[in-house]
């Protein structure tokens, strides 16, 4: 395939679906993601799309959000992985909240598994995922839906949040930086994840790499304010992300990334033969507002190398079940 007709195809797939993957890309016009991502390149000096890490999206600066059907297509093996490793935190017979968004309702449906579990939410794709489970008891929000990401937002949303307690928030957004924290491109949204926030004694952020790095209109959830990140490997070129996630571990930020053994785990890249072994990232003490001894403590996984042999088990355990 000539170059001009794999950038036109690039382009016909970022138009047709908002948001895909460098992964997917190459897959798709069959050559690698080093050749995908000049012909990605070459398109946003066109403004024909904008890059993002891991990915290209149509333009639109800070104030455009995929829509669900966009977003769903995008890092999807990363999203699984991060759900595995995620419902691992959550324990028998816990209350927690989770916010809206696809990496949430892969957590949802993991969730399904754990007995006993109360999960409060404003979104519907969540509550979906939970409505048949056994002895998990799902507790919504009033409010507006937003249909873009089929969300309950709005005054009623927040209001019904008041006076709520649990021992931890699961949410996403479009962007996380180390300097303004986790963020998102609408204001609704992020009125309620601050709400969900306020409710919970622990913030776990579940975000992929091609979040890192990126920053949106509205903050949710400011670095001092998130306990862990649950994360992939970044790909090794990707310098920014690598950066980005040791700045959020020296502000306190507990990482955990899934996927990032030897052989390729569930949503990373293989680590090439030859690679460098790479520095693990620091594991904090307890964060402002974390109970102590409520949650299983994450490992600070080899955000920079390979994974724990007990971390490894651990998430295929997880996968397993």
């Amino acid at each position: 395939m000539f170059a001009a007709e794999r950038r036109q195809l690039i382009l016909e797939m970022v138009r047709a679906n908002g948001a895909v993957s460098l992964r997917e890309l190459a897959r798709v016009v069959q050559t690698s993601e080093v050749t995908v991502r000049r012909d990605v390149r070459a398109l946003e000096a066109e403004g024909l799309l904008d890059r993002r890490h891991g990915g290209a999206v149509l333009p639109g600066g800070f104030t455009r959000e995929s829509g669900f059907p966009q977003k769903s297509h995008l890092a999807t093996a990363e999203k699984t992985a991060i759900a595995d490793l995620a419902a691992g935190l959550v324990e028998e017979g816990e209350a927690i909240v989770v916010g809206a968004g696809t990496t949430t309702q892969e957590l949802a449906r993991r969730l399904a598994r754990v007995p006993g579990l109360t999960v409060v939410t404003n979104s519907l794709l969540v509550a979906q995922a939970l409505a048949h489970a056994n002895r998990v008891e799902v507790v919504m929000t009033g409010g507006t839906l937003r249909g873009s990401n089929y969300a309950l937002v709005g005054s009623g949303a927040e209001q019904s949040l008041q006076g709520l307690r649990v021992s931890r928030a699961f949410l996403s957004g479009s962007g996380l930086t180390a300097e303004r924290g986790l963020s998102t491109s609408n204001m609704l949204s992020a009125s309620v994840d601050r709400a969900l926030v306020q409710a919970a004694a622990e913030v776990v952020v579940l975000a992929d790499h091609t979040k890192l790095g990126t920053d949106t209109m509205f903050q949710t959830v400011p670095t001092d304010l998130i306990t862990r990140l649950v994360t992939d490997e970044p790909p090794a070129h990707d310098d920014r992300a690598l950066t980005e996630l040791q700045a959020l571990a020296d502000q306190g930020v507990q990482i955990a990334v899934a996927g990032s053994s030897a052989g390729g785990g569930a949503g990373g890249d293989p680590v090439p033969a030859g690679r460098p072994p790479r520095r693990d990232m620091p594991l904090p003490g307890p964060r402002r507002g974390q109970i102590p001894g409520s949650a299983p403590q994450l490992r600070s996984a080899a955000v920079l190398g390979e994974q724990p042999a007990g971390e490894r088990a651990r998430v295929a355990d997880l996968r397993r079940r």
